[in-house]
């Protein structure tokens, strides 16, 4: 694996304060002004939204949510973008409530997320609905690690707390976001959670930490829906030529375990569809474990990696169609927008 190749990480989304500044109105500010005005965001999401009943924390969000899709900006327009190439049938309205509840989406993950680590073993159980854990379950039993290709979809961290409790400890990869501290709290956060996290950069190269874990039985889940450089595969993702990170692929093929797809999106439960619940059971996450790639029988490594990330973009494409608002995706990934 070359060196330069980057993992698929387990991010803050958009490395960002949650509102983005247009939303805040025309301040301008210092890049250390900005840095501290994240960290001091991201405390008071910990600290203050855990304090506030279920309900008064979600419809809180829901407003932030919507005085971003009043207010637009980057990454609102870059969704926008995005949710148009994948969804080309929509009306310019359908396509704008779309962006709207994709935003009320990406809010909701953050609300959770800063409640998540009051949350019972019992009470995540309740909460994520699994699909096809069956073949990871059983090569899990068996000692073999299983690597996982996610998109940024749902909400991660709910269900890599999951499994963490109910299938098997998580090891993934985070990017360093700046300013060095906010990094730190993630990390600290998601490894309370019970997660292991190698840094992105910044050190020695992940990779061979998580070959060592596979080769242990770990499970190690990779976010890979966005190429972090210009040394990722270039892939089909519902029709459009896009860059994804070949980590998952790549660790699969060095390490022989199952690749399996996955996906986690929301959906309404029956309290929150008679309009009973405005609090964390409104909505249910969706965990899906895809089938195991099949590694090729011919061809170059690299053929092969691509190959197999293919098969990923390609499951994953079926979903973004279906669930398109849970798919948080404020950056540019297909090649048409600039990605090389």
């Amino acid at each position: 694996m070359p060196s330069r190749t980057r993992w698929g990480a387990l991010s803050s989304r958009d490395g960002g304060p949650i509102l983005p500044k247009k939303a805040l109105g025309p301040v301008r500010t210092s890049p250390k002004m900005g840095e501290r005005a994240s960290v001091l965001g991201y405390r008071l999401g910990w600290g203050a939204v855990r304090k506030l009943p279920a309900p008064a924390a979600y419809a809180l969000f829901e407003r932030i949510a919507d005085a971003m899709h009043r207010r637009g900006g980057k990454g609102v327009e870059r969704m926008r973008a995005n949710y148009a190439r994948i969804r080309p049938e929509l009306s310019a309205h359908e396509l704008d409530d779309l962006v709207h509840a994709g935003l009320r989406s990406y809010l909701r993950y953050w609300c959770e997320s800063f409640r998540l680590p009051d949350r019972t073993a019992g009470e995540l159980a309740a909460s994520v609905r699994v699909i096809g854990d069956g073949p990871p379950r059983e090569a899990l039993g068996a000692g073999r690690g299983v690597v996982c290709f996610l998109g940024h979809l749902g909400n991660w961290d709910t269900v890599g707390a999951w499994a963490t409790h109910h299938l098997a400890p998580v090891t993934t990869v985070a990017e360093r976001l700046r300013p060095e501290e906010l990094y730190d709290r993630f990390v600290a956060y998601r490894e309370a959670l019970g997660m292991t996290i190698l840094p992105l950069t910044g050190g020695q190269s992940p990779f061979r930490a998580l070959v060592r874990t596979v080769h242990a039985g770990g499970l190690v889940p990779l976010l890979a829906d966005r190429d972090l450089t210009d040394s990722g595969v270039e892939v089909s993702l519902c029709g459009h030529p896009a860059r994804m990170a070949s980590g998952p692929a790549a660790l699969a093929l060095a390490t022989g375990a199952p690749l399996h797809p996955v996906t986690v999106t929301y959906e309404r439960t029956a309290e929150g569809a008679a309009g009973r619940s405005a609090g964390a059971s409104a909505y249910r996450v969706v965990l899906t474990f895809g089938p195991a790639v099949a590694v090729p029988d011919g061809g170059t490594r690299s053929e092969q990696i691509t190959a197999m990330t293919q098969a990923c973009a390609d499951y994953l494409g079926a979903t973004l169609r279906e669930h398109t608002e849970d798919w948080h995706m404020m950056q540019r990934v297909f090649v048409a927008d600039g990605i090389r």
